[in-house]
């Protein structure tokens, strides 16, 4: 399943090259600081075990990696992986003083540059919605976890709540502006709104992973 957005040559490699160094800072803006519980609900749901191995997908600067460790009282293995250089490099330093049990790959969702049955746990964060095809994807977390592991998708979706969906249209429309202010561009953050809003929803998601051969599929709102 191909995201004509995403496919448009250069693009999203070149939002992420313009708000890397800021992408922590516009993620509380934008959010209003609530992406962090989000994270922590999802690893609270995943509930690591120690010395478990997790392959953190679209890692961007590793925060949900690092709630990993912390989780296995840093007795977990994480391979961080994204398909921007430059985020991995302020990845690699936010995490420096964090470098055991820890590794860092440029690859993508499509191509994981992992061995097949490897990883207890495969986490996305706000990733899925940037791959160029959702199905690759899909079928490569797959093949990288273990029989048995498990996939973690955190992203935005479909508002089912229509109060919630009017106050999220009406603010969408300042994202780019707020952009615009922190980090010093705007387009960017119009991308990120088209993305979401071209995204598949929830139930299509679910349909997708069982039909590359997941399991026990459910989501959260």
């Amino acid at each position: 399943m191909n995201q004509n957005l995403q496919n448009k040559k250069g693009l999203v490699k070149g939002v992420f090259d313009k708000v890397y160094d800021k992408y922590d800072i516009m993620n509380d803006f934008m959010s209003m600081g609530i992406h962090r519980l989000w994270k922590n609900d999802l690893i609270n749901w995943m509930s690591p075990s120690p010395k478990k191995k997790l392959v953190d997908m679209a890692c961007g600067t590793g925060d949900l990696g690092k709630l990993f460790l912390k989780n296995t009282n840093y007795e977990g293995k994480v391979l961080f992986v994204d398909p921007n250089f430059k985020m991995l490099k302020k990845g690699i330093k936010n995490l420096k003083s964090n470098k055991k049990n820890i590794s860092w790959k440029k690859g993508s969702a499509e191509k994981i540059p992992a061995s097949n049955n490897f990883f207890d746990y495969y986490c996305i964060s706000f990733g899925l919605r940037n791959t160029k095809n959702i199905n690759k994807s899909l079928k490569e977390a797959y093949r990288v976890l273990k029989p048995g592991g498990r996939f973690l998708c955190l992203e935005f979706s479909k508002v089912q709540n229509p109060h919630v969906e009017n106050f999220y249209k009406k603010y969408s429309k300042l994202i780019p502006y707020i952009g615009k202010i922190i980090v010093g561009e705007k387009k960017p953050y119009e991308y990120l709104i088209d993305s979401i809003e071209n995204f598949i929803n929830q139930d299509e998601l679910i349909e997708l992973m069982k039909k590359n051969n997941f399991a026990n599929c459910e989501y959260r709102n």
